[in-house]
């Protein structure tokens, strides 16, 4: 497992969603779904899991990968489908080759259009509805949209009397009988569109309708036309529901982008930052000073990126020099980060003004002032100039707000778990100050032959006491000691 998987693992909600599984290049490789994320995902990279073959190549060759919430469970069935047809990742042919989901076809262009169940979506110039994961959601829709506008259900491309024969819907009213002539051709295309309209959740009032009508059916004792009307209300709502609308990688990205122009407008910058860092700054009462650096590219967050810093040139908590420190050894003439990493388009400080102006400074007097730089208020989530601007307030809706906020949540996890993880190291390896005969010279020496405490804890009494040159009973006394540790530390 790479540190990007681990560090995007902790990310993961407890939700239903659907994720995206990328190898080194970039390519999407696998498409799954889950009732909850953070189960499933995490699932593929537990230690010691026994996977098939089938899965364990897979998991040997994830790089990275993404993932995207949705409402339901069965709005993830209908995302994970599109996506697999859409990118045909290498690890999803068996899901390939499983049944379609279905959905409804008409073609506007004909002279006579109808409704078909389909379980293939094609780019024909037909319109869909579709696909949904219940077959009988689909063929109550098609039933009540054929019987409710008039719709033909016959098969001939151009019905006519022969047609008529062998049909009863216009003996029992349900069609407008075209084949006989009884509907124009312009009336009956109206008929259609408004039948494409309702499919389209555009027409909330004839659910309203037919709701109206269960309810006079319950209210007359006809609770068998009751019960048949709430079965095609329900059918009918989820058909029509607008919450099925599946967020492909493209359509994230979109939204991203657009985030970047409302960005762009909102600050005066003269076109939209492709390049966004983030940093904040991490202390506990000015101990384990730290900082972490997270960027966005063309708005959504690059894990490639991101860097931990852990701040030397001070002790204490002072944030603002903290800043500084950050951006000297990012930007800085020493800084081993100016090949690897591209330059900011722009720069935000999670933090107020005195972040902000130390940023500034530090910029100016490393002759890159022209990196447009703002802060980021913690409790209101306005941004903070320090040039005679007034503070942008972005609104709640936009997504210029969901960008950068994304990449503070990000930069403050990020920091976070870099803070937490210097804290617990301490405090695990302080158990061998209380070790008789272990001093700092040969603590160091255990630590640079084992790594950790864990490392420790797993060698034998005679390679410890070989690496720190002790007698094997202080060397017992350091690997029960480890041992507890970790111990104490895997629970």
């Amino acid at each position: 497992m790479t540190d990007l998987i681990r560090e995007r693992l902790k990310s993961v909600p407890n939700r239903p969603g659907c994720y995206l599984m990328r190898d080194r290049r970039g390519v999407i490789i696998y498409v799954g779904k889950a009732k909850n994320l953070r189960r499933r995902v995490s699932s593929y990279f537990r230690p010691g899991a026994k996977h098939p073959p089938k899965v364990r190549s897979m998991v040997d060759t994830v790089y990275d990968f993404e993932f995207m919430t949705v409402r339901n469970e069965a709005e993830s069935l209908l995302t994970e489908a599109s996506l697999i047809k859409k990118y045909k990742p290498h690890f999803n042919i068996l899901m390939r080759d499983d049944k379609r989901y279905l959905a409804l076809r008409a073609d506007p262009t004909a002279d006579w259009p109808r409704f078909q169940c389909v379980r293939i979506v094609r780019d024909d110039g037909a319109r869909y509805f579709g696909p949904f994961p219940s077959s009988p959601v689909v063929r109550a829709a098609k039933d009540f949209v054929e019987k409710r506008f008039g719709i033909r259900e016959c098969e001939d491309l151009s019905p006519c009397e022969e047609t008529h024969r062998h049909c009863l819907a216009d003996v029992i009213r349900t069609c407008s009988a075209p084949c006989l002539g009884k509907i124009a051709r312009e009336a009956y295309h109206a008929r259609f569109r408004e039948a494409c309209e309702f499919l389209d959740g555009k027409r909330p009032d004839i659910l309203s309708e037919v709701e109206g009508e269960m309810k006079a059916a319950a209210a007359k004792g006809d609770f068998e036309k009751a019960a048949r009307l709430r079965d095609t209300l329900f059918a009918l709502k989820e058909m029509t529901k607008a919450h099925f609308v599946r967020r492909s990688p493209e359509m994230r990205q979109a939204d991203a982008w657009k985030g970047c122009e409302e960005l762009a407008a909102a600050i005066g910058l003269k076109e939209p930052p492709h390049i966004i860092e983030c940093v904040d700054i991490s202390n506990l009462f000015g101990t384990h000073n730290v900082a972490s650096l997270v960027v966005a590219r063309d708005g959504l967050p690059d894990g490639r990126y991101y860097r931990h810093f852990k701040i030397k040139s001070f002790e204490g908590a002072d944030d603002p020099r903290a800043m500084a420190e950050v951006v000297r050894r990012r930007y800085g003439p020493e800084s081993t980060l100016l090949e690897t990493s591209p330059r900011a388009d722009l720069y935000i400080c999670d933090g107020g003004i005195t972040q902000l102006r130390a940023a500034r400074a530090l910029f100016a007097e490393l002759g890159v002032g022209d990196i447009p730089t703002v802060g980021l208020a913690k409790q209101q989530e306005l941004l903070v100039l320090d040039d005679g601007r007034p503070d942008v307030w972005l609104p709640r809706d936009s997504q210029a707000l969901m960008v950068i906020t994304r990449l503070r949540d990000e930069a403050h996890r990020f920091a976070i778990t870099y803070h937490r993880n210097l804290r617990e190291k301490t405090i695990r390896e302080s158990v061998l100050d209380e070790i008789p005969g272990i001093g700092e010279a040969k603590k160091v020496a255990l630590l640079k032959r084992f790594k950790s405490i864990y490392g420790i804890a797993r060698a034998t009494v005679a390679d410890i006491s070989a690496a720190a040159g002790v007698n094997e009973t202080i060397a017992a006394e350091v690997l029960k000691a480890a041992e507890n540790a970790a111990g104490e530390r895997r629970t």
